[in-house]
């Protein structure tokens, strides 16, 4: 099969984990373009992939602007960036990968769907965890019937409270009108997933939480605006900045405070940046924690919690059927088999395929499946096409309704709604 080239638009963290995988497997990828308004990041990305000056933009627009340079555009800007240049490269006539959210903004979501569905090019979002060795085999067993017929799911996404701090109260994700609600913005992931274990539409949605712990009226008594600034407890504080970030360990989230990651520069980035602030001294306002009810049209229910308040950042769920139960922890790629007849549980340990850790080994599943439906000319569904994301989006969507109105969201009214009106 032939070799396909893709054009970044987005050199953050998840843009240069997915173009990595050009770098493993050239012989299958090949990135020939970059568009990155950060001057750092565009410059280490184009000396990483071996880019000459003319193929290296500052904005999508310039990118967009040329005669295709490539197959395919892979979209990793911020959530509240992806509708216009993902609708200006379908227009002319590239495949797009787009990093998840969708957008930030239901009626766009709807507009790319049903692009999609006009599309003749391959349009996938990047929902990894369908590409785990972990939830596939989970979807394999469900349709072996190994729990008899699938009546009600409990899924977890355990946050963990360094994560929440990171990217939820000081980083990009803390506010909603500027990037999205933490339910979409975090785990449009898990309730895609639902959506896909579940094997039908979502009909009803309700849900609650709030932004209870990180705000200011918990703040130790004489903490500081920074953890620089002679904070009183920073030998007690779990958030308190420069254990996290001024260590030996440079990798992610410390990598993403700074792109000079000398100890001078990471300093002076707690000194002056967002990941310096005292966690209860932010603008944030996403919450902390939320619980989510979904019913769906074969009388499956699931009930999804997110917490920050967890030790470690991992998935873990249950799953009930009429004939037995099926545990699972993600992190762990641990899955527990029970069977209600003969009272055994089964384990089954998994391996991570190819050995890339990213989600589990969702990051490349998800490129080796674009580049073979991109090789294929593929016009049909993928696994992750945006035609099916949609409806997962709407579910965030409607699950945030529902939590800032307290009333139950019939999820088929709220997508007309949203339809119609654009924002």
């Amino acid at each position: 099969m032939r070799k396909i080239t893709v054009a970044l638009i987005g050199a953050g963290q998840r843009g240069v984990n997915y173009a990595g995988y050009a770098l493993e497997h050239p012989d299958q990828l090949q990135v020939v373009a970059v568009a990155e308004p950060n001057t750092s990041r565009r410059h280490n990305f184009q000396a990483l992939h071996g880019l000459s000056d003319e193929f290296c933009f500052e904005s999508w627009e310039d990118l967009l602007g040329k005669p295709n340079l490539a197959d395919a555009v892979l979209i990793c800007t911020q959530d509240n960036m992806h509708f216009e240049p993902t609708m200006k490269a379908l227009e002319a006539g590239y495949h797009v990968l787009l990093e998840k959210p969708m957008s930030p903004d239901p009626w766009e979501c709807i507009q790319m769907g049903k692009r999609s569905e006009q599309a003749e090019r391959v349009f996938s979002i990047c929902h990894v965890l369908r590409y785990t060795n972990f939830f596939t085999t989970i979807k394999r067993l469900l349709g072996e019937g190994a729990i008899g017929q699938l009546m009600s799911i409990q899924h977890n996404e355990n946050v963990a409270y360094w994560h929440q701090a990171h990217s939820f109260v000081r980083g990009n994700w803390r506010k909603a009108a500027e990037s999205s609600p933490m339910i979409l913005a975090k785990s449009c992931h898990d309730l895609d997933i639902i959506l896909w274990l579940a094997g039908a539409d979502c009909t009803h949605v309700s849900s609650f939480g709030s932004l209870s712990h990180f705000k200011k009226e918990n703040a130790p008594e004489g903490a500081p605006q920074r953890c620089l600034d002679g904070c009183p407890v920073s030998d007690q504080c779990l958030y308190y900045a420069p254990n996290v970030y001024l260590t030996d360990d440079i990798y992610w989230p410390t990598s993403a405070i700074s792109d000079d990651l000398s100890l001078e520069a990471r300093t002076k980035a707690l000194q002056e940046g967002p990941y310096g602030r005292c966690v209860y001294h932010c603008d944030n306002d996403v919450v902390d924690h939320q619980v989510v009810n979904l019913a769906f049209a074969n009388e499956v229910t699931a009930a999804f919690t997110m917490s920050a308040f967890t030790k470690d950042c991992s998935r873990t769920l249950k799953l009930m059927g009429t004939k037995g139960e099926i545990r699972g922890a993600m992190e762990k790629n641990e899955i527990e088999v029970i069977d209600f007849a003969t009272g055994t549980a089964t384990q089954i340990a998994l391996e991570i395929p190819g050995g890339h850790i990213g989600h589990g080994g969702g990051d490349f599943g998800l490129i080796r499946d674009f580049i073979k439906l991109v090789q294929e000319d593929s016009k049909g569904d993928g696994l992750t096409s945006a035609a099916q994301s949609v409806q997962s989006h709407l579910m965030a969507f409607a699950a945030e309704r529902s939590r800032l109105d307290r009333k139950v969201v019939a999820l088929k009214e709220f997508w007309e709604v949203n339809e119609i009106n654009e924002a």
